[in-house]
């Protein structure tokens, strides 16, 4: 009997290949040929919409987006080196750093310089621009799929309770997703303006908050809080209806026989709720990130040369520059932590083994 049962397991199994077949041929046609072309094009010099001859040049473009150095800058000594101090903040001064960079046979530009173990270094990079526009995704994307995980949580819980008019409450807390994103990105851009006429200014100045004339998408330290502001505004319904749909499949005779043994909301909470929504949950930050760390959209029409994404830089590198085989590094990079982010909540939401 178990050698008929493994019979039968082997031939559903082979079944089972059969029919995956043409879905995996398809895969290989629509993705994975086209992935390895970028990775190939991502090891050449090759120019967008150029006849030139396109040469291979191994890890280059990897090389020159990715080579960050590390000096430390020595303190400004007169002619018997004696440390050389500011006049006005009596603070130490340094020799600047474009004379402790490398120069030869590659440059490296100043990317950021901080004191660290009453020492001052300063960071350089082959290309300070795309490193920058890494620093922005990453901060971009763990406040923007933070805030929204926690707020599209507490909207799903809401929602999802029993009261009336809960169906239309439903239907509208879809409508931020609903507006397309270039529109609201436009919208939210009218909203920071420099000026009186913006939303924010007028309501801050009305508060006794400022002069009215904050620049928010010009002043380096507001522009990713306003661009969190606004992806938050607009996806936190998206994380909610895919939250509502894994509380959905809680059984509700779980809550009913833990309030019978005495279990208070929090425990409830904490006990049932969250441990069942892992998966959904996973599903939802894999789905969230996976769009964040592209994000484009929002990049270029509120801060344009500004400030870059990734992907933003991604363009700016193939429809500018027609850097072809870089902006095919920039996508490999792109692809690389996408893998990376997907793995780990995999990993830490234990979504496989669930």
């Amino acid at each position: 009997m178990t050698g008929a049962q493994g019979n039968f397991a082997s031939r559903e199994e082979r079944l089972a290949w059969k029919l995956l077949l043409p879905s995996l041929a398809a895969l290989c046609v629509l993705a994975f040929y086209p992935l390895g072309q970028v990775f190939y094009t991502s090891m050449t010099d090759r120019v967008f919409a150029g006849s030139g001859e396109t040469s291979f040049v191994g890890f280059d473009n990897y090389a020159k987006l990715l080579m960050v150095t590390v000096r430390e800058l020595p303190r400004k000594v007169d002619d018997q080196g004696t440390p050389r101090l500011d006049p006005a903040s009596g603070e130490p001064l340094y020799e600047r750093a474009l004379r402790i960079l490398p120069r030869k046979p590659v440059r490296f530009k100043e990317l950021f310089q901080l004191s660290l173990f009453g020492k001052r270094w300063v960071v350089g990079a082959r290309d300070p621009v795309f490193i920058r526009s890494v620093i922005n995704t990453l901060v971009f994307t763990i406040c923007s799929v933070l805030l929204e995980t926690v707020l599209g949580l507490g909207v799903a819980l809401v929602v999802n309770s029993k009261f009336r008019g809960r169906g239309a409450m439903r239907a509208v807390m879809l409508v931020p997703w609903a507006v397309i994103t270039v529109v609201s990105a436009r919208i939210w851009e009218y909203m920071f303006l420099p000026t009186r006429q913006g939303f924010f200014n007028m309501l801050l100045s009305s508060l006794g908050i400022g002069d009215g004339q904050i620049s928010f998408l010009t002043m380096e330290s507001m522009q990713l809080p306003a661009l969190v502001a606004v992806d938050v505004w607009k996806t936190t319904p998206f994380m909610a209806l895919l939250l509502l749909a894994g509380l959905q499949l809680i059984p509700q005779d779980l809550y009913k026989a833990a309030e019978v043994d005495g279990a208070g909301p929090l425990r409830r909470f904490f006990s049932i709720t969250l441990p069942l929504l892992k998966p959904a949950l996973a599903v939802a930050l894999i789905f969230r990130t996976l769009d964040a760390l592209r994000v484009f959209d929002i990049f270029q029409v509120m801060l344009g040369s500004r400030g870059y994404s990734m992907a933003s830089y991604n363009y700016e590198l193939l429809i500018l520059n027609r850097e072809m085989g870089a902006a095919s590094a920039v996508g490999v990079v792109i692809f690389l932590l996408i893998a990376v982010f997907a793995a780990m909540y995999m990993r830490l939401m234990g979504a496989e083994e669930r």
